[in-house]
């Protein structure tokens, strides 16, 4: 199973990072309100950066380590792309 990782931007301005093993779905949901809560309000999201994982395991340390970053680092990740 491919696990990805991926940064939405929402209609703030404001970025969510996460992980999915099915991007569309998860899109969904969040633009459904069915995602995570703390993107309520902000919706609707766009995709805008996603690389993929080996497991979830991987998947997950690396989620934490773009969440941990400073929103301009996570500009430049996202312009790389």
């Amino acid at each position: 199973m491919t696990w990805y990782v991926y940064i939405v931007k929402a209609k703030d301005d404001s970025y969510y990072t996460g992980i999915t093993t099915n991007l569309k779905k998860r899109l969904e949901k969040h633009n459904n309100r069915k995602g995570s809560k703390s993107l309520f309000g902000k919706i609707p999201v766009q995709l805008v950066y996603q690389e993929q994982a080996k497991n979830r395991s991987e998947a997950s340390k690396r989620e934490a380590e773009i969440k941990g970053w400073e929103r301009e680092k996570k500009i430049k990740l996202i312009a790389a792309q």
